[in-house]
Formats: C-alpha cells, structure tokens, sequence
C-alpha cells in the first residue's frame, strides 16, 4: 500500500495547547458574568451615627420538617423546649432573631404553632425562608 509510512514510533508527549484555550475562554466567562453580578448593586456611602446599635444579632434557625419534627440550629428539640431554648441564647445578652424554616408538606398548624410559641418566649423579630421560583 502506497502512502502508509512503516514508522511505528509512538507519541509519547500531550499537546497541552486545546486545554490552555479551553481554560482561557472559561477563565474569561466568570470574569465577565462576576462583574456583571457586582454592578448590579447600587453604590451608597452610609453615614455614621453614634447612637446605633452594633450589637450582632444571634440567629435562631428553626426547622419543622415535613413529619412535623422540630429542629434548632440543627439539634431536634420539641415544641415544650423552645422556651427553655431561647432562654439560654437569651443569656449572652445579645438580640435574637428566629429564621422559620419549614417543609412545603408540613401542616399549617404546625408552622403557626411555632410561631407562637417563639413570639411567647420573647422572640418578636422572625423571617421565614422560602424559596424563590419561577
């Protein structure tokens, strides 16, 4: 057979130079969409006052799951130990906030109940985490 070489050298070296270009173009797409992202935000220059509060907020995360089971920063506890619950983070004296967290299945009930009882042990200050979809 005519134009087949009888060479039977091996390649024992890697072009690396595809990979180089594909790594560039993907280097240059995050640094154009994270500059996109961050001039997004709208600059301000706060000003200063002396009698704010820069005491850091202690965050309680409560989670009821879809079998109604009760978590606090990821220790189960029951409904009758919230109080018990905030009162010790309640004792460093700094101001809580309760984070809501509860299953889509779960009860309606069960979420207010929860609600209640955060507000009876003095907890006003809640925000209940969603998830935002189309």
């Amino acid at each position: 057979m005519a134009g087949i070489s009888d060479n039977s050298e091996e390649i024992t070296g890697i072009n690396v130079t595809p990979l180089v270009d594909v790594m560039l173009v993907l280097l240059i797409i995050f640094m154009v969409t994270a500059t996109y992202i961050v001039n997004q935000s709208i600059k301000v220059s706060l000003p200063k006052a002396s009698t704010g509060d820069d005491a850091p907020t202690t965050n309680l995360a409560f989670v009821v799951d879809k079998d109604s089971h009760l978590f606090i920063n990821g220790e189960a506890i029951s409904f009758d130990d919230i109080a018990k619950k905030v009162e010790t983070y309640k004792a460093a004296g700094k101001p809580l906030q309760a984070l809501i967290g509860a299953d889509k299945d779960t009860p309606h009930g069960t979420v207010v109940k929860l609600i209640d009882r955060v507000r009876q042990s003095g907890v006003f200050d809640f925000a209940i985490n969603i998830e935002v979809g189309q």
